[in-house]
């Protein structure tokens, strides 16, 4: 097969974002091997949606500076010209997706109930405030994706034409403030006793409280910007101190899973921890051995990986055919990498990556 990569990849950020879809599919898919394996992958999984916000940020937070640099995000013809772009790339998989699992809810080819569908899904306001159950799960993160797409470069357009001062420092105020809103969002609605459940689509899957965790992308994108010679100097110690911060964050809260820390702090230090990730990974500029080319491959699919691979996959293959032994759960788990991938690279081939090129005519 022909590859899909093009030239101008950093094929760090590659591994950055085939490890965060790869994190997303063990977890997502853990239930059908757990017949065969228990337990299985045997190592507590890093949180792959983590990794996509941070890297979210930093790279949208980057094309935003870039813009501010070059007086290019001055108007609301800016704007637009921004989110066409955007759009282009995220809406229309989006909505083709969010249609088949309405098709395959009303169908009953999954556990999605047809009755939790509504038009709040059409606007990305499903769990923009209040939590979402029982359809389409792996929207609450792209409601979190497409709103931070429309108020960051809102705050940085009107800070800039508010304040005369210098616009590394006005961007850098935007930037702590997006930080510190949910934060004490979350803060404020921490006085609350939930099981885990609920605790996961109150705080970790709504839009208010979670703006935070892509605006680190978007930090570690503006140092890199203005300081790029330091942070390159020091990105193994960044490295180190970001791969310990994030990995106690997510330990730390085994202990109290729904506690105060859990609904606050928590996801401020496993944003800053992956965000300190990047530079490293940033600074690894290619790799064209096979491995490499399928982790760029990977890469390149893994937003059609991300949408497809519970609700239109892993859920049908359990619903479908629930595997009755051990041979079968070993099958059915090996199915769906397979299926994932190739109905990815299919859908970005001949749909996602079409649409995407119309941005530029």
């Amino acid at each position: 097969m022909k590859s899909l990569a093009n030239e101008n990849r950093v094929f760090g950020l590659d591994v950055f974002r085939a490890v965060a879809i790869i994190c997303v599919m063990l977890v997502h898919g853990g239930f059908l091997i757990e017949q065969a394996l228990p337990g299985f992958p045997y190592f507590s999984v890093p949180d792959g949606v983590e990794l996509f916000f941070v890297l979210s940020g930093f790279l949208i937070g980057g094309i935003l500076i870039r813009l501010i640099e070059k007086n290019e995000l001055g108007t609301m013809d800016d704007l637009f010209k921004f989110w066409k772009r955007r759009w282009f790339r995220t809406l229309p998989a989006y909505y083709l997706v969010l249609l088949l699992n309405v098709l395959f809810a009303w169908m009953g080819w999954n556990n999605s109930k047809l009755e939790s569908f509504d038009w709040k899904f059409l606007l990305f306001v499903h769990n923009f405030m209040t939590p979402f159950t029982d359809f389409f799960w792996e929207s609450w993160s792209l409601s979190i994706e497409e709103w931070f797409y429309i108020v960051t470069p809102v705050l940085f357009l009107a800070a800039t034409k508010s304040y005369t001062g210098n616009r590394k420092w006005i961007v850098l105020a935007s930037i702590l403030a997006l930080l510190i809103i949910p934060l004490t969002y979350r803060l404020s609605i921490s006085n609350q006793q939930l099981d885990p459940f609920w605790f996961d689509v109150t705080f970790r899957k709504t839009v208010v409280a979670r703006l935070d965790a892509i605006m680190y992308g978007v930090l570690f994108a503006w140092l890199m910007h203005y300081y790029r010679h330091k942070i390159i100097k020091s990105k193994w110690l960044l490295a180190s101190m970001g791969f310990v911060v994030f990995w106690v964050s997510k330990e730390y809260i085994k202990s109290d899973p729904t506690g105060f820390h859990a609904m606050t702090w928590h996801f401020s230090t496993t944003g800053l921890g992956a965000a300190m990730l990047l530079p490293l990974f940033a600074d690894w500029k290619s790799c064209s051995n096979p491995f490499g080319k399928a982790i760029t491959h990977i890469s390149l699919v893994s937003y059609s990986m991300y949408l497809i691979n519970l609700g239109l996959v892993a859920q049908v293959l359990a619903h479908l055919s629930p595997p009755q032994n051990e041979l079968q759960s070993i099958v059915s788990y090996l199915g769906f990498w397979l299926i994932v991938i190739v109905g990815a690279t299919l859908l970005y081939r001949f749909f996602e990556k079409p649409i995407t090129d119309l941005r530029d005519r």
